[in-house]
């Protein structure tokens, strides 16, 4: 590479004017670390800012464990607000004009890792003894003095300290004794003033000192400032920030940095939000070419040029071990194009350049694109577009050589498939970063295979974006791009797939036939996801890291898996952005309070218990019922639908018959006690007229001819079922006749009432008949209990009721009738 110095012009085409506000450090660093130390559900957060308040509320939920009560009118902070918070974490009370804060406060609040009450009226800096407070924020208050309470030794857990008041001038040697034995790492010092009084040897008292953001002015005052350097590199800080270090149109002279070539602990250096002028900044880089330095940013700085010839910067032919370059917010003072002279030997080393933020709209390509070693180029949030990046006036013989990380994001970016056309010139380049441009799908795309990383986010690309990437892609970053859905086909496309970025789209489900056996991180949050399924990711077998928050889970069943059995390890989001938003019941409950069992969401497990459940009860029921006598009555509940059933039937189909009798008793001589006693009375008491062959039988007659009579005129046929029935003769004669009348006239006409049990394998073979019948109908089972013996008639009873008793009685009537005209003939 040539060692002679090449004139280069930076082309920019829209120049900012205006100072940018620069944001706190620690306050980004409370928002981003205090959710992480302190909240784990949302339930826990308060946010009462900008509602007027003049008291901290004292009904604040025990559970609270993120306040936030800035920008209010309260002066005074009392204990009795947070006698109830021992789980606060996470203080914040900015901007409310607060002077006085009652020592009872935080002996309240043992919990407390995160307090900020910056930019108040406090008059002194307060007692403060929490072990466990890890964040401290004291900047911009009304204190006169740096000097930290004896309290502060109680700090032992402190990492960052942020302070600084108007008001204080002066840093005395002793201000920071009490920090002495405490490891705190970032120290956020000043607000802005000129310091009066440093005293040498007062920083180098915190010896744990990794980071430190000074923010005062120096102008005119180098000795003061090479102080404070010979300070933090006895604490041997690697990173050191200065905040607004001169002001608007500060006239630097003399050599301001030349202390940091004897600093070897400073890896890291940043400019911030400083008036620079072009001479200012050669003393500065001859300082930093010949230093350690390992990283050097400039942010937010306002550029002037006050030598004739712009920028010079020849080659030194030193050592460089400056590695990483950033200037992130340039803003020009004069509306013209600065003029950078400078040798590429300066640069050669540099493997990471970052310069965003500036307006450029051309890439100087003869400087740019030949740095040797450069590896990470990040040209972001500028007005760059396709042809203004690839600038068809640059010849490119040997582009980027080892570049392998390309950020053109936030620029003016349109066809994708030009792109991809252009990044063929570079050949070594891994990953292209693409966000927030105005990329659109047109032409297909070619990508070099070496090229396996491709953000995209922020571009409304829709659901075919998949079809314009390769197949090499390792890493693909595709948050708020109008993807609506994913499917296999999609996937299927990048078989080395292992990143996969979906945030911030409208995917509703994630289907169960994905499939991406090399993927390890999946990013679905902020998309329209109500649940996912242990089937969903069954096909990321390798799949470490999760991020799934900001959608609106269902609470059921759907979600027991996730809830209950998926490693939360592998969410890095849990579980702070992981809430119910369905039920109603739910709205708004963190998944982590969600509770179901598995019990009640696993079918098989539900199965499991419920069947052994069941035959328990079953038995259980069984044996109640045993041992009550069930089984009896219901047979004479069976016995008594069917006659109910039977009713109308019979009627109908009898309609057209008479009988003598209700029944005719069919018994053994030897039973004819029982019948005789209990079953006669009982029936002819109830106005049944009955056939008994003892007083009924016609003398005289054959009595087979009786029996037969008998049973054709009455409309049932009871038979008193014992031992002593299964051995009469007759009583089989009976049976045989009152059959074939059943079968030929009336189905049911027969009734068994059995007397004793009789089992009936134990008929004679003549009784065949009678087995089969006791097994095909219903028969009544004389009790032994009276009470029993109630259910038993009331059963008879209503079989008997259904013959139609006028036709009964008209045939007696009718029989009596006769008889009384013979006897009239006969008188």
């Amino acid at each position: 590479m040539s060692t002679q110095s090449i004139n280069v012009a930076l082309l920019i085409g829209t120049i900012a004017l205006v100072f940018l506000i620069i944001p706190d450090c620690v306050a980004v660093y409370e928002d981003e670390e205090g959710f992480k130390l302190c909240v784990t559900s949302r339930q826990g957060m308060k946010d009462l800012s900008r509602q007027n308040l003049t008291h901290v509320p004292s009904n604040l939920p025990n559970n609270t464990q993120y306040l936030d009560i800035s920008h209010n009118s309260i002066q005074r902070l009392t204990g009795a607000p947070f006698s109830r918070l021992t789980q606060l974490c996470w203080l914040k009370v900015t901007h409310c004009g607060l002077q006085e804060i009652s020592p009872s406060v935080f002996s309240h609040t043992p919990a407390l890792k995160v307090l900020n009450i910056s930019y108040n009226d406090l008059p002194f800096i307060p007692d403060i003894s929490l072990k466990q407070l890890k964040i401290l924020d004291l900047a911009n208050n009304l204190y006169n003095s740096y000097q930290l309470p004896a309290s502060f030794q109680n700090l032992t857990s402190l990492a960052v300290l942020s302070l600084g008041s108007t008001a204080a001038l002066t840093v005395n040697y002793n201000d920071f004794d009490p920090l002495m034995n405490v490891s705190l790492n970032h120290l956020v010092f000043g607000a802005g003033t000129h310091w009066q009084k440093y005293d040498s040897g007062a920083l180098t008292k915190l010896m744990s000192l990794k980071t430190v953001s000074l923010f005062a002015s120096f102008c005119g005052d180098t000795s003061m400032f090479e102080n404070v350097l010979v300070d933090l590199n006895m604490t041997r800080a690697t990173s050191l920030r200065f905040i607004t270090l001169f002001p608007d149109n500060c006239n630097m002279t003399g050599n301001l940095f030349e202390n940091l070539r004897t600093m070897p602990f400073v890896q890291n250096l940043t400019i911030e939000n400083t008036w620079m002028n072009s001479s200012f900044m050669e003393v500065l880089l001859k300082n930093v070419w010949v230093s350690y330095l390992y990283d050097l940013s400039f942010v937010n700085i306002t550029y002037n040029e006050d030598t004739p010839d712009g920028f010079q910067f020849r080659n030194n032919n030193q050592t460089i071990n400056l590695c990483s370059l950033t200037f992130n917010g340039v803003n020009h003072f004069q509306y013209r194009y600065p003029t950078f002279n400078i040798s590429l030997d300066a640069v050669s080393s540099l493997t990471y350049f970052k310069f965003s933020g500036t307006g450029m709209n051309i890439l100087p390509c003869n400087l740019l694109s030949v740095l040797p070693s450069l590896e990470t180029l990040d040209l972001s949030d500028n007005l760059l577009t396709d042809s203004g990046f690839w600038w068809f006036q640059c010849s490119y013989t040997s582009v980027f050589p080892k570049l392998r990380r390309l950020s053109l994001s936030k620029n003016r970016f349109s066809d994708l498939a030009f792109i991809s056309e252009k990044t063929h010139q570079m050949k070594t380049l891994e990953s292209l970063d693409l966000s927030f441009n105005s990329i659109h799908l047109e032409r297909e795309c070619f990508w070099p295979a070496q090229l396996t990383e491709l953000s995209l986010g922020n571009n409304n690309l829709g659901n075919n974006v998949f079809r314009y990437l390769s197949e090499h892609f390792e890493r693909i970053y595709l948050s708020k791009t109008g993807i609506t859905a994913i499917t296999q086909e999609d996937l299927s496309r990048f078989p080395k797939l292992t990143h996969l970025q979906l945030s911030s789209n409208s995917i509703q489900v994630i289907p169960a036939d994905l499939s991406a056996p090399a993927l390890l991180s999946l990013y679905v949050d902020q998309n329209a996801i109500t649940s996912i399924s242990k089937e969903a990711l069954a096909g990321f077998p390798r799949l470490q890291t999760l991020k799934a928050g900001g959608n609106p889970f269902v609470c059921s069943c759907d979600s027991y898996w996730f809830v209950n059995v998926l490693n939360k390890s592998m969410l890095q989001d849990w579980p702070l952005d992981y809430t119910c938003s369905t039920p109603p019941s739910f709205s708004g409950l963190s998944l982590l309070e969600y509770k179901t069992s598995e019990l009640s969401c696993e079918n098989w497990l539900q199965a499991t218990v419920a069947i052994p459940v069941i035959i328990v009860i079953c038995a259980a029921i069984g044996l109640v019922f045993y041992k009550c006598d069930g089984v009896w009555y219901t047979k004479m509940l069976w016995v008594w639908i069917r006659v109910k059933r039977r009713g109308k039937k019979r009627s109908n189909m009898l309609k057209n018959q008479s009988f003598n009798y209700h029944a005719f008793i069919s018994y053994s001589h030897q039973d004819s006690g029982w019948v005789d006693d209990q079953l006669v009375p009982s029936l002819e008491g109830a106005g049944f007229s009955l056939c008994v062959h003892e007083r009924d039988f016609v003398p005289g007659e054959w009595i087979i001819d009786n029996i037969i009579n008998c049973v054709e005129s009455s409309y049932k046929t009871l038979f008193v079922l014992s031992k002593h029935f299964v051995q009469s003769e007759w009583c089989n004669y009976e049976l045989f006749f009152a059959q074939h009348r059943a079968i030929s006239v009336q189905q049911d006409s027969l009734v068994f009432l059995l007397l004793e049990p009789i089992p009936t394998d134990s008929l004679p073979k003549k009784y065949l008949k009678l087995r089969s019948l006791l097994r095909q109908q219903t028969y009544l089972e004389w009790p032994k209990d009276e009470r029993k013996q109630q259910v038993f008639w009331a059963s008879l009873k209503s079989m008997l009721h259904l013959a139609d008793k006028s036709v009964v009685l008209q045939d007696v009537a009718l029989a009596l009738s006769d008889t009384a005209s013979l006897l009239t003939d006969q008188f």
